[in-house]
Order: structure tokens, then C-alpha cells, then sequence
């Protein structure tokens, strides 16, 4: 007699860094929910290091193209990208024989599903789309483990990089902050992806620091995870290592420009041991230009924020 194959939950995030981290806590409500069952994350390759670390499969997958034929036909698909219409369609050309989603006009099949609420924080929206069909989801399991050989060598991680520059902080600043976190005295790393490290060693420069201090380009993101798990504390924008910071429980002071941190930052309930930054003005976070709000937190705000985070005991 021919053995059932395993069951497939499948869930669609195939966004980038932060997008993963926030979703956390409901890839683990499908994982809890359905036991035995194969609890899969369609999101993008690179990703893999941190899906593994949140204790669910990752099949590559790219932003709003076809999922795998492996994904095809699974018992439970849940839509945690967006509220449609492109991502329902590419939901349902998978043919799912159940299909978790927020609803959206045009779909009308949608109509009886829960509906999206515009300024909700992403931790909550994807545990409650959950919840809402039966279940548990909790937003406070956002904690990863420490990836394996991570070292707690204490240093003040410095991230200037993000995914728009209406979201990057002026490099002159950064290097005011990294100068007076390596005067206070503690180490100082400055970290990005491989096309950050120009304005990596920008920031080490204008600060007196040595190039060697610049970890940017030179680590796999499973790498960089394992830097910000061993840090004393980050400093960084609206971006992906803020993230990171969170659910490694490292103290950190976050930079927000256009998006409200009470949509994409640290939970409230954590704000002791990360701080946010914000002038309160939203605006456009894919504009070209630093975003004004931004551009009114000064050097003065964030080491003052520094000063009133707790010290782990590795630092």
C-alpha cells in the first residue's frame, strides 16, 4: 500500500530581509498548527540561512512570478505578502486547496475573507489574518537562536545602508556617532551589502576609523546575522538589520524617515531595549532623496538614545 505523501503548507513572502523576520511569528503559528505537516516559505534563496533558523523550509521564489510546480496543490496556502489583487492571482495559479488571504475587490470569491487595515504593524496584520481562520498565532515569538558560531565580540554594529535612499541617513552623521561610540571607547563595525561598501568606508573614514573596520561586501547574510547576534548594541535605519537586532535581542536605536516605526518597528512592548527615532511625518519611502522627517534626527537624538539603552553583558 502506497504511503500518503507528506502534507504542504506553503507561505508566500518572497520580499526581502525585514519582510521574512516580520512574518516569523506566523510561519511558526502554520508550523505549530499542522504538525507532520511540510511548512514551507516561498520567499528568495539568500533568505535560507534565516528561514532555517526559524524553524521552517525555504523553496526560492521571486517577487509576484510563479511558484514552483513543488508548490503546486498544497493542502494550505497563506498569502503573507499583501493584500492582492497580483499576489492572490499568483495564490491561486498554484491551486491550493485552501487559500488563507485578506480580501480585495477584485476578487470577489475574496469577499468573506478578513479584511486588510491600513497602518497596522506587519507583525500583527499576518497573526491576525491567521487568528481570523482559527489559528493561534502569537506576534511576540519574533526571537531567532543565535546562528551557529556566532561570536559575542560586543562591538557597536553601525549599519548606514538601506533599500532607498529616502530611508538612508546622511552618511556624515553616521560617522559622528561611529567617532563618538569609538571614543567612549568601544569597538565599532560598519556593516552592508556588496553595494554598500563605498559608503561603508565613507562612514569609517569621516570617522578615523580603518578600513578594517568595515565588514561591508565581505559577509553572506548568514554571516551578518551571526556579527549582529554577537554585537553590543546597532545603530541603523528603517531597514533589514534592524530586523535582524530585534530578533536577536541585541539593544538597538533605529532611524525612521518616511514609514511610522508603529508599522515596521521593534513591537512597543520592547522599546526598552530598542529605540526608535522618528519626527512623526510620513512620506514617500521609495523617493530618491532622503526623506525630510529623516534628515530632522540629528547626531544629538541618537547618541542620546544610545545612552539609554541597557548594556548586555557581553558588550
Amino acid at each position: 500500500m502506497a504511503v500518503a505523501a507528506p502534507r504542504t503548507i506553503v507561505a508566500l513572502r518572497a520580499l526581502g530581509l525585514g519582510d521574512l523576520l516580520t512574518a516569523v511569528p506566523a510561519l511558526r503559528s502554520l508550523r505549530d498548527a499542522h504538525p507532520g505537516a511540510r511548512v514551507v516559505v516561498a520567499a528568495p534563496e539568500p533568505l535560507r540561512p534565516l528561514a532555517t533558523l526559524a524553524g521552517v523550509e525555504l523553496v526560492h521564489a521571486t517577487e509576484l512570478a510563479p511558484l514552483p510546480c513543488e508548490l503546486h496543490n498544497a493542502e494550505l496556502l497563506a498569502n503573507l505578502h499583501g493584500r492582492g489583487p497580483q499576489s492572490h492571482a499568483v495564490a491561486l495559479a498554484a491551486r491550493p486547496r485552501r487559500l488563507l488571504a485578506f480580501r480585495h475587490p477584485a476578487h470577489p470569491w475574496s469577499a468573506e475573507l478578513p479584511e486588510w487595515r491600513a497602518g497596522e504593524h506587519e507583525v500583527a496584520r499576518w497573526c491576525r489574518l491567521l487568528r481570523e481562520a482559527g489559528i493561534p498565532a502569537d506576534p511576540d515569538d519574533l526571537e531567532l537562536a543565535e546562528p551557529p558560531g556566532t561570536e559575542r565580540h560586543g562591538a557597536t554594529v553601525i549599519h548606514p545602508g538601506a533599500a532607498s535612499n529616502a530611508r538612508r541617513w546622511p552618511a556624515a552623521r553616521f560617522a559622528a556617532v561611529a567617532r563618538a561610540e569609538a571614543a567612549a571607547p568601544r569597538a565599532v563595525l560598519i556593516t552592508g551589502g556588496p553595494d554598500e561598501r563605498d559608503l561603508a568606508l565613507d562612514v569609517a573614514r569621516r570617522a578615523g576609523l580603518g578600513d578594517r573596520t568595515v565588514l561591508a561586501g565581505h559577509t553572506t547574510l548568514r554571516e551578518l546575522a551571526a556579527v549582529v547576534a554577537g554585537a553590543g548594541r546597532v545603530v541603523c535605519g528603517d531597514t533589514g538589520v534592524a530586523h535582524l537586532a530585534t530578533a536577536f535581542g541585541v539593544p538597538s536605536v533605529v532611524l525612521f524617515g518616511p514609514t511610522p516605526p508603529d508599522e515596521w518597528g521593534p513591537p512597543p512592548g520592547r522599546r526598552d531595549r530598542h529605540r526608535v527615532l522618528w519626527s512623526g511625518r510620513a512620506g514617500d519611502p521609495h523617493a530618491a532623496e532622503p526623506d525630510r522627517g529623516l534628515l530632522r534626527i540629528s547626531v544629538d537624538d541618537v547618541l542620546a538614545e544610545l545612552d539609554a539603552l541597557p548594556v548586555p553583558a557581553h558588550a
